[in-house]
């Protein structure tokens, strides 16, 4: 058994993780991550990044099938799915690798294995056999262990038929019908995904609406765009069941009138939330403190216990790992003794990699009212933009909310071409508390697609020249 005496340990190594770890040790601190898989977690290997190689992929397959619009003659595709699963892997496998150059480079030292608190200041480490390997004794642990999809009462996970979104992205074989229960960011693009190679898929969503913490126009939008795709929309559904059933799925949902419906498909996905990894990591045995299943952390990201700070999905929403991330460096920072104003939950933005993209940041427009402000409101149209229509995508608005009084901007919501790309000008604005008239008056080069947001703001206040 292994000893060792650290400044800081963190448990787990994604996107909150590996930053904690690397702002740490940028600052002067000796440190080490305790990591039982592979580095980067969920996000870089099995998430954020090899979903988006594998979103690009549908979002060339649907090139082709309309290659025609644009001069190309092309005729009897070919597709080789393993290998489009394949070249998501290998994407994953070299960020994987990066994050181990960069432990590498500012010497963070790597232990592997399953970390767990023995009290607020000891972390135990065993083996995949339940042996300790590394007892390590540090001033301060950051907790970064993670979520994983949420599990439901008569949804029966097999990851054969009924699958999380790690076994969605690693199908070899195309499936012919697919039923997506939950209609959040997951279940929206792997919906997209399936589609784009041919996959009859349903999606079954117990709110009215998908994407239901979008601004309601949004989701609309995105909901006409799916149906003209052929994807069918279960909305105010519930699952009552979900089983394997000799070669497929059966699926039990009950609609708004209380009828219920036994649905069948190839395979099912359970998208239906996440939950936090709070189980065998010893904050029981550190007197930590969760609340509905998620560790209770205050501005700085610190527990109950002042040393011991949690991060990312484990200290509940948003479930983002830019805001993973975003908590990272002010754990990282605030146990240094650097100031650090703690994270501006506000302004962290949320991207749906569909196609058409949806990208926010800020109220709704209806929670804005709800608020009390009198508000502003500009939307415009891609179908007015010259760039949209010059890459043939000319689809979905930008819609920018700002406080009537002041100019502030309280919201931005996008559906349309990279509007993933777009949102981060939105979030600059609001850090540096700019106004609407401070978007609109900033020159935007011409033609691009962030012009839509230029244009949007001037809407607002009545001095659009070009809708």
């Amino acid at each position: 058994m292994n000893q060792h005496q650290f400044d800081v340990v963190v448990i787990g190594s994604g996107p909150g993780g590996y930053v904690a770890a690397i702002r740490a040790s940028q600052l002067g601190l000796k440190v080490a991550c305790v990591e039982r898989d592979r580095l980067g977690g969920v996000c870089l290997n099995w998430g954020c990044i090899p979903s988006k190689a594998l979103l690009k992929n549908a979002e060339y397959m649907n090139f082709l099938k309309h290659a025609d619009d644009y001069g190309f003659g092309i005729k009897n595709i070919e597709i080789d799915f393993p290998k489009v699963i394949a070249r998501s892997r290998g994407v994953a496998d070299r960020m994987s690798n990066g994050v181990a150059f960069l432990f590498k480079k500012y010497k963070v030292t790597q232990i592997k294995g399953w970390g767990a608190l023995k009290n607020g200041t000891t972390v135990e480490v065993k083996d995949e056999k339940g042996t300790v390997t590394d007892v390590i004794t540090a001033k301060n642990i950051i907790i970064a262990t993670g979520a994983r999809p949420r599990q439901i009462p008569g949804i029966e996970v097999d990851r054969e038929r009924v699958l999380t979104s790690t076994e969605a992205m690693l199908q070899e074989k195309k499936p012919e019908t697919m039923i997506i229960m939950g209609a959040g960011a997951i279940g929206i693009e792997f919906a997209y995904f399936y589609n784009s190679y041919g996959t009859k898929v349903t999606i079954i969503e117990m709110m009215n609406r998908i994407l239901p913490v979008e601004d309601e126009e949004v989701s609309k939008e995105l909901a006409r765009t799916y149906n003209k795709e052929g994807i069918t929309l279960l909305t105010e559904t519930k699952v009552l069941s979900a089983k394997k059933k000799g070669k497929g799925v059966e699926v039990v949902i009950e609609k708004k009138d209380g009828t219920k419906e036994t649905l069948t498909a190839d395979v099912a996905l359970n998208s239906i939330g996440v939950q936090g990894n709070i189980e065998n990591i010893g904050i029981e045995a550190a007197g930590i403190v969760a609340e509905r299943g998620w560790i209770k952390i205050n501005k700085y990201c610190q527990t109950n216990i002042p040393n011991v700070y949690a991060i990312g999905d484990i200290a509940g929403a948003p479930w983002l790992a830019h805001k993973a991330s975003a908590e990272g460096i002010v754990a990282a920072e605030h146990l240094a003794g650097h100031h650090t104003d703690g994270v501006d939950y506000a302004g962290i933005p949320g991207c749906t990699y569909c196609q058409p993209q949806v990208a926010s940041i800020g109220l709704t427009e209806a929670k804005a009212k709800e608020a009390g402000y009198e508000i502003k409101v500009g939307k415009f149209p891609f179908t007015a933009n010259g760039k949209a229509h010059g890459i043939g995508k000319a689809q979905g608005f930008v819609k920018l909310i700002f406080d009537a009084k002041y100019g502030e901007v309280l919201g931005a919501h996008m559906i349309g071409p990279d509007v993933t790309e777009m949102i981060g000008e939105i979030g600059m604005v609001r850090a540096l508390e700019g106004t609407g008239k401070s978007i609109f008056k900033t020159v935007h080069a011409h033609p691009t697609l962030s012009e839509a947001i230029m244009e949007a703001a001037a809407l607002a206040y009545d001095e659009c020249v070009n809708f």
